[in-house]
């Protein structure tokens, strides 16, 4: 049986049946808690090509095919500026998993590159602000974006130890600068290493970083030189020896603020202090 399946359909049957639990479980549990998905959505999937973008598309689109809530999805690409074999290598993944991808191109990084401000700070808020305005054009009121459940540790963790702030990710915003469009992580209760268990069980090779200012494109391993993000990855790698809940300890704190303990938070962009109702 398995010899006559398509290289797609033993991924999508992978999804099903070996990682159901830690992939497609924690899919679909995201999706209805948090109201990712509603009737009527026209949803833009944006691929960067990596291994969590490339897993968000095809668990979309298996939701989509057999979803009881009618909606669109579009699975957009857009190249920055990759060089021409992360180009490829996307193309050559989409048509692999028979993900029909929508491209298009900007000069983001050329741009970012020859400005005086951080690059990767200027490139970050382009290619957002690049994806919304390609999805609203194409009709769509929501872009999906591939952050996992490290992803929102992690920067939950960061922004404490460097930004000396309790700062968590949404599972689902509304844009600032886009009227009536939405950001939604459909990957949001997934595991960093279910992705990565995933993507060795079906032996898939995804670009890594892109990045042009690096210079590393597929080789490099998303800045694990020593950025703020590895550390903290590190750290919680080593704490979980002692404790193996330890990630989903602070995940389940991002549901269950007290806000009564604190002396100061912020709330519609203005600071508080607890003595406002003492």
């Amino acid at each position: 049986m398995k010899d006559t399946l398509e290289k797609y359909q033993l991924v999508e049957r992978s999804i099903q049946k070996t990682y159901h639990k830690d992939l497609w479980t924690p899919f679909t549990r995201a999706v209805k808690r948090y109201q990712l998905i509603r009737e009527g959505d026209r949803v833009a999937v944006c691929i960067s090509g990596g291994k969590d973008s490339m897993l968000m598309a095809k668990l979309v689109q298996m939701l989509h095919r057999h979803s009881e809530v009618p909606f669109e999805v579009v699975y957009l690409v857009m190249d920055p500026g990759y060089n021409e074999q992360n180009r490829k290598k996307i193309e050559e993944n989409a048509a692999l998993l028979h993900i029909p991808i929508t491209v298009f191109e900007t000069r983001i990084f050329d741009i970012a590159n020859n400005t005086g401000q951080s690059p990767c700070y200027l490139c970050a808020r382009m290619r957002r602000g690049a994806l919304y305005t390609k999805a609203r054009e194409l009709g769509c009121n929501k872009i999906a974006l591939g952050h996992h459940m490290n992803d929102v540790i992690e920067t939950t963790v960061m922004a404490m130890f460097y930004s000396s702030q309790l700062q968590g990710m949404l599972p689902k915003l509304h844009s600032r600068n886009f009227e009536g469009m939405e950001l939604i992580r459909p990957l949001y209760c997934i595991r960093e290493e279910a992705v990565l268990a995933w993507r060795n069980y079906n032996e898939l090779e995804f670009i890594q970083c892109a990045c042009r200012f690096t210079e590393n494109c597929t080789t490099c391993d998303n800045g694990n030189g020593g950025s703020k993000r590895q550390e903290v990855k590190g750290l919680i790698r080593r704490l979980k020896r002692f404790n193996p809940e330890i990630e989903q300890s602070i995940f389940n704190s991002l549901h269950a603020v007290n806000i009564e303990t604190f002396p100061g938070y912020k709330a519609g962009g203005k600071a508080h202090s607890y003595l406002e109702d003492y």
